[in-house]
């Protein structure tokens, strides 16, 4: 069991982890894998001259390489706009038929925009995690500034819900904006059960952040659509597919082996949202219903699963 004084801070660099030895446990059930999947909700909260930004969005479409212009950019919109029209409620339908729960990963300007389908994610038992304020480069703004858009964040999921984030997943984060979520959670007086800006495990781990202890619920890009959008990246669904399931079968295999692991899946309602990308993800949640021993669980799920199961000894 570890004790507070030997963790690393938030923003302290750790080349070790378990170091090899990663504990041995076993999820809810017996199951030898923790599946997380992660919905990324983001439509409205780009770079955008209709935001109040200085240039239009390049990053995350069907034609990586295009350069940001100074006006808007309406093919860049509508790409985005797929996603709450269209693309979210195929995901929706598609997790829907396989009784699975996702996290949402939801940007709150994405989120005032177009309140009605992380409403619906809600009434349907899914996690809505806060993607922050808007889908951005974090570390360029004062630390002020992001700490109103924490507070935007929460207030625009909670006035679409009814309940605040307990998680959080900034992405593009600069070295204070983790410690100052945990902050200005702790000023608003809610519960933080976690934070996702990481990709450097396959197990949840504690640091310390603002003196008390914080649990880090690692996320992932490579397992993530993505990289249909960012070279190397996948050129068709067959790929994508293949990637998934090899992971899985891996990580499927070390929890028989008796070190269960956690496998994080990242999707976007504009990307994977689309038919023929869809078709891979519906291929890879039919391999995952034939196998026993699989808890697909939202983020907070597994948070508390591990606060529960490796708590902290003072």
């Amino acid at each position: 069991m570890q004790k507070f004084a030997d963790l690393k801070d938030i923003n302290e660099r750790d080349l070790s982890g378990y170091a090899g030895q990663p504990p041995r446990f076993s999820w809810p059930n017996g199951a030898k894998i923790a599946l997380s999947f992660v919905v990324n909700y983001e439509e409205g909260g780009e770079n955008t001259p209709a935001n109040g930004d200085t240039h239009s969005e390049v990053f995350l479409n069907e034609t990586p390489g295009s350069a940001p212009r100074p006006s808007r950019d309406p093919n860049m919109e509508t790409q985005y706009e797929y996603g709450t029209r269209s693309g979210v409620y195929r995901l929706l339908s598609l997790f829907r038929r396989h009784g699975y729960k996702f996290t949402c990963f939801a940007v709150g300007r994405a989120v005032e925009l177009t309140p009605e389908p992380v409403a619906q994610m809600h009434r349907e038992g899914h996690e809505i995690c806060s993607h922050n304020h808007r889908w951005i480069d974090y570390a360029k703004l004062t630390e002020e500034e992001e700490r109103s858009h924490c507070r935007k964040a929460v207030e625009a999921i909670r006035k679409a819900t009814g309940s605040a984030p307990r998680g959080w997943y900034t992405g593009r984060i600069g070295t204070a904006s983790r410690r100052v979520v945990v902050e200005e959670y702790k000023k608003m007086g809610l519960e933080l059960v976690y934070d996702s800006d990481a990709y450097n495990d396959d197990l949840p781990y504690w640091v310390k952040a603002d003196g008390e202890p914080h649990l880090v619920v690692p996320y992932t890009l490579d397992q993530n659509d993505m990289k249909y959008a960012v070279a190397p990246g996948f050129t068709s669904p067959d790929g994508f597919y293949t990637y998934l399931k090899d992971a899985f079968d891996i990580l499927y295999a070390e929890g028989q082996e008796g070190t269960p692991k956690m496998m994080s899946i990242g999707l976007h309602c504009r990307i994977v949202g689309k038919p023929g990308r869809a078709a891979a993800l519906q291929r890879f949640l039919e391999y995952v219903k034939g196998h026993e021993g699989v808890w697909v669980a939202t983020r907070e799920e597994i948070a508390r699963f591990w606060k529960k199961e490796f708590p902290l000894l003072k």
